[in-house]
């Protein structure tokens, strides 16, 4: 999963925008339609898809057509240009649009995951890891700026891993092509997501040594988030979504991981079963998603620090600048 944000295309955009551009075509003339586009296609985002697949949104009385945005520029682009109604992306994309001084730029209304998704994957099994013998070793991070990235750079600076010096973190590698990269022999570590993680294991390739959303602690990492102007006037669509959507949390936390696997699989084709719960074991074992749609001011500080730490943000941000929490009270 790529979390990387383009700041040129923003900019571009936003002056676009700003200078009177319209883009005709784009609105949502059915009152039933919720036009959600997905950073990634996922299963770190199960509750969506159980909500998909147990009618839960059609009980709501709601139409998800839902598109993958491949990028947090992307979501964000169809945000803005009212291409989509909600997007589910990180929140260090609104900060970005923040930080451009745009007025109407979109809010986070509901957080699904409060953890990192991706997993350490080492080259050898390890009992009782606690990354005290990684001094001298290299580990693939993904591209600079990217939020899986981003928070394993913390996780390493606050184990006392400094970059040249007691450990190499190699940036070179797009987040999408480190599995590929480590089979093939390059690293000591590396952060995958499931299944990929999952299915490394099962072919004997790499080995889950820990989960590094565990490590970094609660943030949110991926979150629902709207335009004001559709937070202000649908809010009644908006708290119908997140009402569907946390009967799928509620589902995944209640029920089996084989369960689940079996009502998501169609949106997984391809993907082998016991490879779908396995994956899905993984985070639930380790507490990944939110049992609230409200997000906490203490998680945004959070990943703030993060962003700090990685030199990708300069100043804070007001947690009531970014965070809108008035439909997500009500679920």
């Amino acid at each position: 999963m790529k979390r990387v944000f383009t700041m040129g295309l923003l900019v571009v955009l936003c002056l676009v925008l700003c200078c009177g551009f319209v883009l005709t075509g784009c609105n949502n003339t059915n009152d039933n339609k919720i036009r959600l586009c997905e950073v990634t296609h996922s299963l770190f985002y199960t509750p969506q898809y159980l909500a998909m697949a147990l009618g839960y949104f059609e009980e709501e009385g709601l139409e998800v057509e839902l598109s993958n945005g491949g990028g947090a520029d992307n979501v964000m682009t169809a945000l803005l240009t009212k291409e989509a109604d909600i997007g589910l992306m990180g929140c260090e994309a609104s900060i970005y649009v923040y930080l451009q001084g745009k007025k109407d730029y979109p809010k986070v209304v509901g957080q699904l995951t409060k953890r990192d998704g991706s997993f350490l994957v080492a080259r050898e099994k390890m009992v009782n890891f606690d990354y005290s013998n990684m001094e001298g070793k290299t580990v693939l991070m993904g591209r600079t700026g990217g939020m899986p990235a981003m928070i394993l750079q913390y996780v390493l600076n606050n184990k006392g891993y400094v970059n040249g010096t007691n450990i190499t973190m190699d940036y070179t590698i797009q987040f999408s092509a480190l599995a590929p990269a480590f089979t093939g022999g390059n690293g000591d570590y590396v952060p995958l997501f499931e299944p990929v993680a999952s299915q490394l294991e099962m072919e004997g390739k790499g080995y889950i040594v820990s989960a590094i959303g565990h490590d970094s602690g609660e943030i949110p990492y991926t979150c629902y988030t709207a335009s004001q102007e559709f937070i202000s006037k649908k809010s009644d669509k908006l708290e119908k979504f997140l009402r569907a959507v946390w009967k799928g949390v509620d589902y995944v936390n209640t029920h089996s991981a084989s369960d689940c696997a079996k009502l998501v699989a169609p949106y997984f084709e391809g993907t082998n079963l016991d490879l779908l719960t396995r994956a899905i074991q993984n985070y639930k074992t380790y507490d990944m998603w939110m049992t609230t749609p409200v997000t906490s001011v203490d998680g945004f500080e959070r990943i703030q620090q993060i962003m700090k730490n990685a030199g990708e943000l300069k100043v804070d941000v007001p947690y009531d600048a970014i965070v809108d929490n008035k439909v997500a009270n009500k679920i």
